[in-house]
């Protein structure tokens, strides 16, 4: 009996899986106002009934794929002076690495409910890192977590959603070097 309860979970998971991978490369392609049901479920190869069963409505699969993780990185080894830079080359390494928070910030311009996954993403995962590592207290924490996701997420909309040419051309060391400073004053300066 466990083969049989065994095989639809697989195959559930599965199919939530290229739902979810359809989504996301869908989101990130074309936006949310452009990306619907049919073409996730095209994509993934299913009836659209399927994502709908999944999912519910377009606003739950976008849900569901923008369930994004930061992989903010353990900064325990960095010097005190060398965090700025060290998160900023985390995020470049996360902007050029995952879809999902592509097609979220392209998203979150226009989408109120996209706006607030973007807003929880950054205060529930940004907040506490920033906390530990500025000594801060939480609103303090919280303050200077928008302020370092102000220059993070202006430099992805710039560089990768709207590629300036000067933007798109600045190599990666000097991103690091520049932005990563205004980063580092954001922890630190008062």
């Amino acid at each position: 009996m466990t083969d049989q309860t065994a095989a639809p979970a697989r195959r559930s998971d599965a199919t939530k899986a290229a739902i979810l991978a359809a989504a996301r490369a869908q989101f990130a392609a074309s936006g949310y106002q452009a990306t619907t049901i049919r073409a996730v479920a095209n994509a993934a190869g299913i009836d659209p009934s399927m994502v709908m069963r999944y999912f519910g409505n377009k606003e739950g699969l976008f849900a569901a794929a923008a369930d994004f993780d930061l992989r903010l990185p353990d900064l325990a080894g960095v010097p005190r002076d060398g965090l700025g830079p060290a998160l900023m080359s985390h995020f470049l390494d996360r902007w050029e690495g995952d879809e999902t928070l592509m097609a979220l910030l392209r998203t979150a311009s226009t989408n109120e409910a996209a706006a607030e996954r973007m807003q929880v993403l950054f205060s529930a995962q940004m907040a506490p890192l920033i906390a530990r590592l500025s000594g801060d207290s939480r609103a303090g924490a919280a303050a200077r977590a928008g302020l370092i996701a102000s220059q993070v997420l202006g430099l992805a909309l710039c560089r990768y959603v709207l590629k300036l040419p000067p933007v798109v051309a600045l190599k990666r060391p000097e991103i690091v070097r520049r932005i990563g400073a205004t980063v580092q004053s954001y922890l630190f300066e008062a």
